[in-house]
């Protein structure tokens, strides 16, 4: 079996790993449309626990709010090199972390394709101050990875962040180890 990075049919032989060894192509056909892709579990890498631990310690920067989450967002490269930060209020009263990472970045940027961004809340699946939601931005991106700590509660939406981007085949991992810390700027909206 060989690890190849997964650009196109032309690359693609029975058997092939696509980087970083959670998707499996198996030949189904010439055409991208007859693919069919296996997922296996996500592995987490020290990488991503130090990188998430970065994006929760974002959080703590957010100027608080009575109604909406305090959230630290980064993007990483694929060397683990971080390309973008932002968290939650950062830039205006009703951005959201991820928003604003993405927004520091081109999209034609070419490391977006290997990219990770890792955010302490699960990004947002529906949101009333701006049209599109966090999950949707990402969609938007060719990003396929996603690390996050802490599942959205429901205090003000019923979050399918998670199950969305899944869905559209992005790789999504939670490491809930560290949703204490991302609850903790939070305190004040759980009665804590």
């Amino acid at each position: 079996m060989r690890i190849v990075p997964v650009t196109g049919p032309r690359e693609v032989r029975p058997g092939d790993l696509a980087e970083p060894g959670t998707c499996r192509v198996p030949v189904a056909g010439p055409r991208r449309a007859d693919w069919t892709v296996m997922t296996t579990p996500a592995v987490p890498s020290s990488h991503d626990r130090a990188l998430l631990l970065r994006a929760v310690a974002l959080a703590e920067e957010c100027p608080r709010s009575a109604s909406a989450f305090s959230v630290g967002a980064l993007v990483a490269d694929a060397a683990g090199e971080v390309i973008a930060t932002g968290y939650s209020r950062e830039t205006g009263s009703h951005d959201h972390a991820e928003e604003i990472a993405l927004a520091r970045l081109s999209p034609t940027d070419p490391r977006l394709a290997t990219a990770t961004i890792y955010s302490s809340l699960e990004p947002c699946s529906t949101r009333s101050s701006h049209p599109r939601s966090c999950t949707r931005l990402i969609l938007d991106t060719p990003i396929p990875r996603i690390v996050f700590a802490w599942r959205e509660p429901e205090a003000f939406v019923d979050c399918e962040g998670a199950e969305q981007l899944r869905a559209a085949g992005r790789e999504v991992i939670e490491l809930s180890e560290f949703a204490d810390l991302a609850r903790h700027p939070n305190a004040h909206l759980l009665g804590g």
